[in-house]
């Protein structure tokens, strides 16, 4: 199994914590970041030099860097709000002038909606996250490793125009405006796994949020300074006679952590609340055409707009779309 490199730098020990809250935050932080770094290196000696698999253009690389569309179940086992799904749409509209193009860009009206259990069942605050990115292929060596780098101007908001803050100084969750805007630069490396069957993706960005153009109640309180790392692998079925090659993952495992760094809330640069952990294991049936199963696990910041504040640690489960194609 492709998934079982470096797998025991995941495993947290289940004996009494001897550290610190900070340094034990830290050691999980370097339990999911070492290996993420140390599987993206070249697996060349592992695999052979004619590889059965092809090489990936922009076109693949942009789709895993841009997320998939899921749909989670009311089962959630965590300290999230009691839910009847939340829901990620990310439609991607493509721009480039040809399939060999070095260059690429991106569209995505991205909307994150949660409907809770409540009376009339109410969808509150959706998150509107339109974004547009642009992909230039830097390098591709011989053993089809790549090397991309991309940018990124986006907007989170969240449609409400209600003051920031209730009566009781309390953030108003329920029409409080929340609104800021972004840059993101990042790097993306490539290989190929082709004795596993498996392509492998590393990321790693910095995002910026100018203060000019974040709404000034969340200048002390939100974090305008974020790196993000992730590691992805897409596990092909094998090769047999009545399908000769397949070009859709049936399994793919992706690690993801952010580090929010910058003065707010007045944190220590290593507290635990810095840290956003994101673990996903999605597997595609043969039955199914383009959606599939996913497990997530996360731990960190809420993403939903104006509930920044809130610190989440939540199992979940749902279907995803993976229209990813090699």
């Amino acid at each position: 199994m492709a998934y079982t490199i470096c797998w025991e730098w995941l495993c947290i020990p289940s004996s009494p914590c001897r550290f610190s809250p900070i340094e034990n935050h830290v050691l999980m932080l370097k339990h999911l970041l070492i290996p993420l770094v140390l599987v993206s290196m070249p697996l060349s000696g592992f695999g052979q030099r004619s590889s059965t698999l092809l090489e990936m253009d922009l076109s693949v690389i942009s789709q895993v860097n841009q997320g998939n569309s899921y749909i989670t179940s009311p089962t959630d086992i965590g300290n999230i709000e009691q839910l009847w799904f939340e829901a990620n749409l990310i439609p991607n509209f493509y721009l480039r002038e040809s399939k060999n193009s070095r260059l690429m860009g991106v569209l995505t009206p991205q909307i994150i909606i949660r409907m809770y259990q409540e009376e009339s069942f109410p969808v509150r605050t959706p998150s509107y996250l339109p974004q547009l990115t642009l992909y230039y292929f830097f390098k591709k060596k011989e053993n089809l490793q790549t090397s991309s780098f991309y940018g990124r101007i986006g907007h989170h908001s969240n449609g409400q125009e209600g003051a920031f803050y209730s009566d009781e100084e309390v953030i108003n969750l329920k029409s409080g405006n929340f609104l800021t805007n972004f840059l993101e630069l990042g790097y993306i490396k490539t290989n190929i796994n082709n004795r596993f069957n498996a392509y492998q993706f590393f990321k790693t960005s910095l995002e910026y949020h100018p203060k000019r153009l974040v709404d000034k109640n969340l200048h002390d309180i939100y974090s305008r300074y974020r790196w993000h790392s992730a590691f992805s692998i897409f596990r092909l079925p094998k090769n047999n006679e009545k399908q000769p090659f397949s070009k859709r993952p049936t399994r793919s495992l992706k690690g993801e952590a952010t580090w929010m760094f910058g003065n707010y809330n007045d944190l220590n640069t290593l507290s635990p609340e810095r840290f956003n952990l994101k673990l996903t294991f999605y597997y595609h049936p043969q039955f199914l055409e383009d959606i599939g199963f996913f497990t997530q696990y996360y731990h960190g910041s809420d993403y939903y707009n104006i509930y920044f504040n809130h610190r989440l640690s939540i199992l979940r489960f749902g279907i995803m779309t993976e229209k990813l194609i090699f």
